[in-house]
């Protein structure tokens, strides 16, 4: 250790080091730290402890008795410390203080406290609920590994730590077996044979000589969900509260819905490698031409590679490049001669009103590969696709664009709520440990995830339906956390604070302890004490019901959306069978009113004619909408009496002749020329009624005109029901024998004056194009 280290500890921990020798005289002082801060472990401390087996002071920790053996075990390596060796606890704890003043908080330290002790503070802190006798394993369970956990994630470095990933491992399979009535889920090992299977360098922080009831995973031994749901939260890099239901059914897509530790393991260190590729990429663009703010960090980089580049197309033009993300922006840099030019920056972070979408692209401005991500913004005059080419799929597009939405949603999120200070770091914070989570398994499993089950928690708001009370219940969360930063900044006793949850931004401490320079002005306070995150003991996370719920509503969706894919058909023919079977019952009615608009059964016609008279003169027209309403809720509601639940029936439609593929065009073609035919003639009496609008022709339009006086006159003086009797009357009696003559001589002098009225002039202008193409 040098004299610039020492000088850095307080007055009473130097005097500890320069009398350590007097009461270890194996070593000096000064030599146990040397070899503590080379391993950044306690390996040095303990590696004595290997050859003190058979000392009669040394026992192992006290057992639980309401603790299954692997709970044991798992609360035995939280406590990390003998019951017998009071002085071995004060040395460590004394040697955990100064390491933290030389290497910065986080460098590997443990609990240090008994399991009595654990369990004193689990009975005297937690709330009487969370220690009902049904549920007491499993919570103080919960209570020990989520302390050892904050401790843990301390050191920088956990995430490439395999007994980390074995430990946390262990976590989940005593959860799923807490009790002592539970199967045990693997038999007790002694200390002994433990001691058979590791050699003098196999000391791990997790699993030490002292602990009789250290057990290894086995590999037959799986976890489900709820297991992972309640562990893995607990350390906010591996999981996100939202979105762990979502991450456990994709480790465990081929293996129906078990999570192996083979797995497990392959997604941490996965995780690990993306977390050291974005720091790393964050120092290398200290030195390139991207000018980041503070706070910025690079999320992910594409387009270094020759055969995978990015092409930014503008207007005609396209160009390779590379292409980077932050929390606040995206960074294109094109390729010049061998070097990378000026980036343009694509801001996320500002109301720009900006579209990221989907989109085809292609050379000089084809639209033939479904491969781009399209971004426009009232910052930029037209929009830029940015494509990314590969010769099967669109894996790279799809990746993209959802991790650019992510952090734009993000960005959203905070100015919808007004976000400031530790609250906005904090939701930057979890979108961006959302994409080095997704990064990781899609890099390790070569997995796309679907929108419901997505990794990116405010994409997942943004598609699940109900997704805006996840969003609003996140709100709250982060607001009680700026709440509850003021109340510890203002000094609030300890004895008020008690029986309290105090939240802490945990993913912005994940961040932080993983190496990531983040912005000033954010909470740092606390970062040493147990503080809780997303997971409470016993507990359940108002996010994680809001996510459950939004997730029963998707289900349905989803079942409703599998039963419409499974009634689509092919065809234009055959789904015009299909539609004029479905409006059969309509269809039907039109043609029976027809026939008693025909009168040519003069006594049923007459019979509808009275009613519908007597029905308008009284006033109960008003009513008829309200009785087919009803009518149509008794019917629903008789069908569901009878059918009981039942299957709904198939629908039987006879198809059409089948066609082939010329036959089907040729039909497509003349379906489109009687549209443009339907649409035409519109456009005749648009263009006609504008003629008489501006008295093109100034006979039809006094006429005209004196017809709109007379109408306008009954509609003043005339009762509304009168006028709704003579129309009804003047329609309903054109076809009757006595009137058919009369009727007809009038349709033909009406037709042959619409005949003579002109069109308005129309005149097609060429647009010009003024856009300058690059």
């Amino acid at each position: 250790m040098t004299t610039g280290h020492l000088d850095r500890l307080p007055k009473d921990e130097k005097n500890f080091l320069k009398n350590l020798p007097s009461f270890i005289p194996m070593e000096s002082g000064i030599g146990i730290f040397e070899n503590f801060m080379r391993q950044n472990s306690f390996k040095s401390i303990f590696g004595g402890a290997r050859k003190s087996d058979e000392d009669p002071t040394v026992t192992s920790p006290r057992l639980i008795p309401q603790l299954s053996p692997i709970a044991n075990s798992v609360v035995a390596r939280c406590s990390k410390v003998g019951s017998s060796l009071p002085r071995t606890e004060s040395l460590l704890r004394k040697l955990t203080s100064i390491t933290s003043h030389l290497v910065g908080k986080g460098s590997g330290m443990i609990l240090l406290i008994p399991t009595e002790e654990l369990q004193h503070h689990f009975e005297t802190e937690l709330p009487d609920h969370v220690k009902h006798p049904s549920t007491y394993a499993r919570n103080l369970l919960e209570f020990c590994s989520y302390q050892a956990l904050n401790v843990v994630t301390q050191r920088p470095d956990y995430l490439s730590d395999k007994d980390f990933h074995r430990f946390t491992y262990d976590m989940m399979l005593a959860w799923e077996a807490p009790g002592i009535e539970s199967e045990p889920l693997l038999k007790e090992t002694t200390s002994r044979n433990y001691q058979e299977t590791e050699d003098e360098d196999g000391w791990s922080l997790f699993y030490t000589n002292s602990i009789n009831m250290a057990v290894q995973v086995d590999d037959k031994k799986t976890v489900g969900p709820e297991a992972f749901a309640r562990i893995a939260p607990a350390c906010a890099a591996v999981a996100d509260i939202i979105t762990v239901h979502n991450l456990f059914d994709l480790l465990t897509c081929s293996s129906g819905g078990q999570l192996h530790f083979l797995v497990y393991d392959k997604y941490l260190g996965s995780l690990d490698k993306v977390m050291k590729t974005a720091k790393h990429a964050s120092e290398l663009l200290l030195v390139s031409n991207i000018q980041l703010a503070e706070g910025e960090i690079v999320l992910d980089v594409d387009g270094t590679v020759p055969t995978q580049p990015v092409l930014q197309h503008i207007g005609i033009s396209a160009w390779p490049g590379r292409l980077t993300l932050t929390n606040y922006a995206l960074y294109f840099e094109p390729l010049g001669v061998g070097l990378y030019e000026k980036a343009v920056r694509y801001d996320l972070a500002m109301d720009l009103k900006q579209v990221i979408k989907p989109e085809l692209t292609g050379p000089l401005g084809t639209r033939l590969f479904d491969k781009a991500v399209m971004y426009k913004s009232t910052s930029i005059a037209e929009p830029v696709y940015l494509e990314f080419p590969e010769f099967k799929g669109s894996s790279r597009r799809e990746y993209w664009l959802e991790i650019s939405l992510e952090i734009l949603r993000a960005h959203r999120f905070i100015r919808k709520y007004n976000l400031k200070n530790t609250p906005q770091a904090e939701a930057l914070g979890r979108a961006m440990l959302g994409i080095f989570r997704y990064r990781a398994v899609r890099e390790a499993f070569h997995i796309f995830s679907s929108h419901y089950k997505t990794l990116l928690a405010f994409n997942l708001a943004e598609n699940l339906p109900g997704g805006d009370a996840i969003l609003e219940t996140l709100s709250s969360r982060l607001e009680h956390l700026s709440a509850s930063t003021l109340r510890r900044d203002v000094g609030t006793t300890s004895d008020d604070a008690k029986g309290q949850l105090t939240l802490s931004p945990v993913s912005l401490l994940a961040l932080r302890r993983l190496g990531f320079m983040l912005p000033r002005g954010v909470d740092e306070d606390g970062e040493s004490a147990f503080k809780v995150g997303d997971v409470f003991v016993g507990e359940t996370n108002p996010l994680e019901m809001a996510v459950k719920q939004s997730k029963c509503d998707t289900g349905r969706a989803e079942a409703a959306q599998a039963t419409v894919d499974q009634v689509k058909v092919e065809g234009i023919d055959t789904n015009i069978a299909v539609m004029k079977e479905l409006l059969f019952p309509l269809g039907e009615s039109v043609r029976r009113l027809q026939f008693l608009a025909s009168w040519e059964d003069p006594f049923k016609s007459t019979v509808f004619l009275v009613l519908i008279c007597f029905t308008i003169y009284r006033g109960w027209i008003k009513y008829i909408l309200p009785c087919i309403l009803i009518f149509l809720a008794a019917l629903m509601l008789w069908h569901k009496y009878c059918n009981k639940g039942k299957p709904l029936e198939a629908f039987r439609i006879i198809p059409p002749p089948s066609r082939n593929a010329v036959e089907q065009l040729l039909t497509l073609q003349e379906a489109v020329s009687q549209f443009e035919t339907l649409v035409q003639a519109g456009n005749i009496i648009l263009l006609k009624l504008r003629a008489l609008l501006f008295a093109a022709l100034p006979q039809a339009t006094n006429g005209v005109a004196l017809l709109l006086i007379v109408m306008a006159a009954l509609f003043a003086f005339v009762p509304l029901r009168c006028l709704i009797t003579l129309v009804f009357l003047e329609a309903f009696t054109m076809e009757m024998p006595l009137r058919k003559d009369c009727s007809d001589r009038w349709l033909r002098r009406a037709r042959e004056w619409w005949v003579r009225i002109p069109a308005a002039p129309v005149q097609l202008i060429k647009p010009e194009d003024n856009k300058k193409r690059k």
